[in-house]
């Protein structure tokens, strides 16, 4: 499923226009987005946790070649699906 469908999913679910719906999706994502930069995770209930991550600086090996090469540490977005979606997934 991508951003379209989701969507079409959400109007007709909601008995709302595409373009509402779309404003809606946009609200709730750019939501999470600016918690995520802030450094706070978010957490929807039966749903999952999304949380922001440190990952470590490392060694790594450069791609076509034996060179070694240093990975700075960086910060990602990690995902906790909760035990009802693990559920329903199964």
């Amino acid at each position: 499923m991508n951003k379209v469908d989701l969507v079409e999913v959400l109007a007709k679910a909601a008995k709302v226009s595409k373009k509402d719906a779309e404003a809606g999706l946009e609200a709730v994502l750019g939501a999470i987005k600016g918690s995520l930069a802030k450094g706070n995770p978010v957490k929807l209930a039966g749903f999952g946790a999304f949380s922001v991550r440190q990952r470590k600086a490392r060694m790594g090996v450069k791609p076509g070649t034996t060179q070694k090469i240093q990975i700075k540490a960086t910060k990602v977005v990690g995902f906790k699906a909760s035990k009802n979606l693990k559920e329903e997934v199964r």
